[in-house]
């Protein structure tokens, strides 16, 4: 008499199991669909479902898996750092499952890399950027002699080794879900998102990697990462970097006041959405706090007027004059370096482009563009750049080492992004990122609120004393 068995199969991004007669003894992450009258789950418990099926001694057929295993034999033998070495052995010590945290410059690709090399299955690189796909793209062909599959971008080829992007593997997944057993996702803090996630949920990967330098979010989503790629297994932050493999930096925060008028008008837009908040009852300390604004906003014609002052406000702030005012002098005092200049509007990185000359990059920037700008800073035919949030991550400047932030959103994401543009280890190279607040407004409490519990080593600074007419600078100690 035949022993019955369990068959697993892949469909449509989920795990469907036939030749189960008892509920007792279907692995646990198994539901019962009554539209189909089949058991099923989803692709993310793959793995789970094998170890109990192996454990319980139950027979069973695997027709989920249709990845492939492969040698991957690098073409040069690069020794690892250290702490590359020491990452990559957490993550074997965790069954092949985890988020790597290193800071920007610190060779998270090559991580990955020796990921691949350990691993030897089908494996599926997301990317957050084309930009950034391309530079995958590269870097693996020059590193491993397989078939390297590109999907985003007009591309739709799977390969041994497949580069994707967030958006392309959100819509694909479905189809592919059964075809890589090893999952990398880079800059992984974008996978909690809420279509980013069903990247991980729909796919079958038994092995997974994340690579962040900076893993918190806004929304607190980042606690989604342990379900969907594993825990945080091993984290350095810059400073413990700094010196030996990325460059020396400093952080230095400059201080500037408003004119009278820019006060003025400031103060009166502070005092209309201020007024409208207390009315409300809102309490903007609170994790909803924001969104009960947003709702509240739309609902009166008070309310729409309280969004509008709270955007003029945060507009006067941000885009003061005293700030362009120290411009001039960062950009006098770093004459002959590369310098990246960062704002949260794009209407300051065009003003700045048109008053300084610098070239802007931004959303709107064409790609053929933007990569002729970036290639000439890198070469050191123009020695500036002024862009808002585009920057922010994959894209390789190992020249810059001054970065000027005129205004961001805040968050200390961002601030280790930017920070992350100037790391790259070079001969002599000492970095610096000068953060310009305007004294006296919201911007300056959120400033000092995320130096409070950021680990970076802020240094005391002054310019010239003839910036006084802007404003003053200052620094913290």
């Amino acid at each position: 008499m035949n022993e019955s068995k369990f068959t697993v199969r892949f469909e449509a991004g989920t795990l469907l199991l036939d030749g189960a007669d008892q509920a007792s003894a279907v692995p646990s992450a198994f539901q019962w669909d009554e539209r189909v009258r089949r058991w099923r789950a989803p692709a993310l418990a793959y793995r789970q479902i094998l170890t109990e099926l192996v454990r319980n001694q139950t027979p069973h057929e695997d027709q989920a898996r249709n990845y492939h295993e492969f040698e991957f034999q690098p073409k040069l033998f690069t020794e690892p750092r250290p702490y590359q070495e020491a990452s990559i052995q957490a993550w074997k010590n965790a069954g092949r499952r985890g988020v790597i945290v290193l800071p920007t410059g610190a060779g998270k690709t090559f991580v990955a890399q020796m990921a691949i090399e350990l691993t030897k299955r089908s494996t599926l690189v997301v990317v957050p950027t084309l930009d950034l796909m391309q530079q995958w793209y590269d870097l693996i062909l020059s590193v491993f002699n397989v078939e390297v599959g590109l999907i985003g971008g007009g591309y739709f080829e799977v390969g041994a080794i497949t580069i994707t992007t967030y958006s392309s593997a959100f819509r694909f997944m479905e189809r592919l879900g059964d075809q890589f057993g090893l999952l990398i996702c880079d800059e992984c803090h974008h996978l909690p998102g809420s279509v980013h996630r069903y990247i991980a949920d729909l796919s079958i990967a038994p092995f997974r990697l994340g690579l962040t330098a900076t893993p918190e979010r806004a929304d607190g989503g980042e606690v989604l990462l342990e379900e969907l790629l594993g825990p945080i297994i091993y984290r350095l932050e810059a400073q413990e970097l700094a010196g030996d493999y990325l460059a020396d930096y400093s952080i230095v925060r400059v201080r500037v006041q408003m004119s009278p008028e820019e006060r003025a008008a400031y103060e009166r837009e502070r005092s209309v959405y201020r007024q409208f908040i207390a009315t409300q009852n809102i309490r903007l300390s609170s994790v909803q706090g924001w969104q009960h604004f947003v709702m509240a906003s739309a609902r009166s014609e008070a309310g729409r007027r309280a969004m509008l002052a709270y955007r003029e406000s945060k507009r006067i702030a941000l885009g003061t004059e005293a700030k362009l005012g120290v411009l001039i002098e960062l950009l006098r005092r770093h004459a002959r370096e590369r310098v990246l200049i960062f704002t949260a509007e794009n209407e300051m990185v065009y003003r700045i482009s048109e008053q300084f000359l610098i070239p802007a990059i931004t959303h709107e920037t064409p790609v053929k563009e933007r990569k002729q700008w970036l290639d000439a800073f890198n070469r050191g035919d123009i020695l500036a750049l002024a862009t808002s949030k585009v920057l922010n991550e994959g894209v390789n400047i190992p020249e810059a080492s001054v970065a000027v932030i005129l205004s961001g959103s805040g968050s200390t994401r961002e601030h280790i992004q930017r920070l992350g543009r100037i790391l790259r280890k070079q001969p002599e190279k000492e970095a610096v990122l000068y953060e310009v607040v305007t004294s006296e407004t919201t911007e300056e409490h959120i400033s000092q609120r995320r130096s409070d519990t950021r680990q970076f080593h802020t240094v005391q600074d002054s310019l010239e004393p003839k910036l006084k007419g802007w404003g003053h600078p200052d620094a913290d100690s």
